[in-house]
């Protein structure tokens, strides 16, 4: 099986899943957390070289306090268990915002967790106004395609990005590095991801032909 080198993750669901479940909105985050790990378990079982969780948006801010305040803990305990799964740990999001959690800020910067292996991208607090505007006409040597001035400059091109939760928006996914990324919707909610879904995914990506515009 071809297997995406760059897989990228759009976990929506989590308020929907709560009010089905008769809870508040904001409780649904914490039942996001426990799929994130089995997800990254299971794409590094595959062979996927580089994984990136949407955690959330800068636009997602403007929701009541009780809900900013639970994704952004959530994102918190996500990269502290992640962390404990062997990773090279990048968080990219607007790091000046107040918005941005700043037990994460050590993670500005890749770092080796766990021994190190897969590359890890969390998105936290992350726009895509914010992470075009340092672009220069430059282009970097260490990224083909990509500009100096990328704040995402360290995440690779997108092979596959799956969403769970049935819509089919990017939501300001990476611009730059989706540009080629094959598209893939489970209509289960993100808290009752299952291992079939992404397997899933792997099988239908299998069957694209990727040409990359050639």
């Amino acid at each position: 099986m071809r297997v995406p080198e760059h897989l990228a993750v759009i976990p929506d669901g989590n308020r929907r899943w709560a009010e089905r479940h008769g809870l508040k909105r904001e409780q649904g985050y914490q039942f996001g957390l426990a799929p994130g790990v089995q997800l990254l378990r299971q794409a590094k079982a595959a062979g996927v070289k580089e994984l990136t969780f949407y955690g959330f948006t800068t636009d997602n801010c403007k929701r009541p306090r009780a809900q900013r305040e639970s994704f952004s803990a959530a994102c918190v305990e996500a990269v502290r268990l992640l962390s404990g799964e062997g990773a090279d740990l990048l968080v990219v999001g607007n790091y000046a915002s107040p918005h941005f959690p700043p037990e994460l800020l050590p993670y500005q910067t890749r770092r080796q967790v766990a021994g190190g292996g897969i590359r890890l991208n969390f998105l936290v607090n992350y726009g895509w106004e914010w992470d075009l505007a340092g672009i220069c006409d430059v282009a970097n040597p260490t990224r083909p395609g990509l500009c100096a001035g990328l704040r995402s400059h360290d995440v690779s091109r997108i092979d596959l990005v799956v969403r769970w939760g049935g819509m089919r928006r990017l939501s300001g996914l990476l611009p730059v590095q989706a540009v080629y990324a094959d598209f893939f919707v489970v209509e289960a909610l993100w808290p009752d991801c299952q291992p079939e879904h992404l397997q899933a995914a792997l099988q239908w990506y299998d069957q694209q032909d990727v040409t990359l515009g050639g």
